[in-house]
């Protein structure tokens, strides 16, 4: 990635320490994200502090020469943490953090309070859907808004936050998720890559691939996939449900039994979690999203779209905002069977000149919108901001 032109630069010439707060540094978006800023933190003349329950991803956060502090951000339990502020609050003091950006909700409770008190500039980044059914929930979820600025990942997102909460609204931003197109670049994936991705699923050759790459969980639409491959029965394909076979015991065996009972035998494979997603995404013919509630903004669309992959997905929550139908995917109906197996068909139809436009329009879309240097800068402008606030707020106190 490269370097953003502008640098960090405090008025006592101290390099801003900009401390990044997640409950663990596991698979994720959210994960990822952190990862990422901290590396743009640490690029701009900054020094990039996380603190987190910890997790494989930290060493990443190392590598670049950020820092790693661990602590369980993660624990749910309010009796803890008292305890936790305590050493929040000792850690916010030795390291001089100029800034403290929480990206969760249980962060949000022990770090935001502990920050104010030391007079350091808030941000909270809201990555879910946020909603809430009782009264309890919806306190709990408003704690991510208690900062100095608010960061929604989507127009979806800053839309259901502004319907549930006022006061908000003029510290409110949106920062919508990037993919680091260098990673998910066709150009960049070896054919040793793809052929040791296919090979350990035993992927056979020449059959188009349907690629569904999703955690282990209904609401992802695994199920009303299945329903719309049924609708495919004149065409060849093999469906792959990336990540479905880390489910518990009992969705992988429903899941199983529902593909077979539509008639899918030996249409369809379930694998683990897959460290080399653009290797398996350059097997893939089309991509399919099919969540059945909508995705905050949903980064397989992304992905897809880099690697120049056709992405189906249904048209709610952040799907509308990165795909443009027709043109870089396609938008089915929410919840229609029929409608996505027709936009599947679209996409598995396509032929070979077709397809290369579409891919090239497809990652120069990405690149131009949605790329993580684009996410990265917006987000530094809004530290600068932040830190230039505080600056002048403490010149102020000064003169007092």
């Amino acid at each position: 990635m490269a370097k953003p032109q502008a640098k960090f630069k405090l008025a006592s010439g101290k390099a801003p320490v900009i401390v990044q707060i997640l409950p663990a540094l596991v698979r994720g978006g959210v994960e990822r994200g952190t990862v990422e800023m901290a590396r743009a933190i640490q690029a701009a003349g900054g020094r990039a502090v996380v603190i987190s329950s910890g997790g494989p991803l930290v060493r990443h956060i190392e590598r670049f020469g950020g820092k790693h502090i661990n602590l369980p951000v993660h624990v749910k339990n309010p009796l803890r943490w008292p305890g936790l502020r305590h050493q929040m609050r000792a850690i916010l003091t030795a390291e001089d953090a100029d800034i403290v950006h929480v990206r969760s909700r249980v962060p949000a409770w022990i770090a935001l309070s502990v920050a104010k008190a030391l007079r350091i500039a808030t941000i909270s980044t809201v990555h879910s859907r946020f909603t809430a059914k009782s009264f309890f929930k919806r306190r709990y979820n408003a704690k991510l808004l208690d900062a100095g600025q608010v960061i929604a990942i989507s127009n979806y997102v800053h839309d259901l936050i502004t319907s549930q909460y006022i006061g908000v609204e003029d510290r409110l931003t949106v920062v919508h998720r990037g993919v680091d197109t260098d990673v998910f670049d066709p150009a960049a994936v070896s054919q040793a890559r793809i052929i040791n991705f296919a090979d350990s699923i035993a992927l056979p050759e020449d059959v188009p691939v349907i690629m569904m790459p999703a955690r282990a969980s209904l609401w992802k639409g695994h199920h009303i996939l299945l329903d719309a491959l049924a609708k495919l029965d004149d065409m060849r394909f093999v469906c792959l449900f990336v990540g479905a076979q880390d489910g518990k015991a009992s969705f992988v065996q429903a899941l199983t039994a529902a593909a077979k009972s539509r008639g899918l035998e030996g249409r369809f494979r379930l694998t683990p979690v897959v460290d080399d997603m653009p290797a398996a995404l350059m097997v893939a013919d089309v991509v399919a999203m099919p969540s059945i509630t909508p995705e905050p903004f949903g980064r397989v669309a992304l992905e897809a779209q880099a690697m120049g992959r056709p992405i189906v997905a249904f048209a709610h929550g952040g799907a509308v905002e990165s795909i443009q139908h027709g043109e870089t995917g396609w938008l089915a109906t929410p919840g229609d069977a029929d409608s996505l197996a027709e936009n599947l068909r679209t996409a598995l139809s396509l032929k070979p000149r077709a397809r290369k436009a579409f891919a090239a329009k497809a990652r120069a879309h990405i690149n131009a919108h949605f790329s993580t240097q684009r996410m990265c800068d917006e987000t530094l402008k809004i530290y600068r901001r932040m830190l230039a606030k505080n600056q002048k707020n403490s010149a102020a106190r000064r003169t007092t």
